[in-house]
């Protein structure tokens, strides 16, 4: 099985800054694309920012140039550097990660628990 657990989340206020983290562990053979969603209350989740192992990263128009993502491979983590937040910014943040457990399986889809955000304005 394969865990991806988030941590960094919490309260700031509006222009203020936070980090988030994803460490993902288990049986772990390749990781394809690790990336980050949200989910405001009564909205649908919508991808914030994802990052290809070998290519290149995409993010979401409403956060282009305050978020970035970024990824250790060696450590199995992804990052998530946010700047400038607003309240709009406030969501669950989720973790996804595209996980092969094996040489000759395939890749799933594996989530995170959530890490809640709040901007006060």
């Amino acid at each position: 099985q394969v865990q991806l657990v988030e941590s960094g989340g919490g309260l700031v206020q509006a222009g203020g800054s936070l980090r988030l983290s994803c460490a993902a562990s288990g049986r772990i053979f390749s990781i394809n694309a690790m990336g980050w969603y949200r989910q405001a209350p009564g909205k649908q989740r919508e991808l914030v920012a994802v990052v290809p192992r070998g290519g290149s990263t995409n993010y979401a128009d409403s956060v282009k140039g305050r978020f970035t993502i970024s990824r250790d491979n060696a450590k199995n983590t992804v990052y998530l550097q946010m700047d400038s937040l607003k309240p709009e910014d406030t969501a669950v943040y989720y973790c996804q990660g595209v996980v092969k457990s094996h040489a000759l399986g395939s890749f799933y889809e594996y989530w995170g628990q959530g890490t809640q955000v709040s901007v006060s304005s």
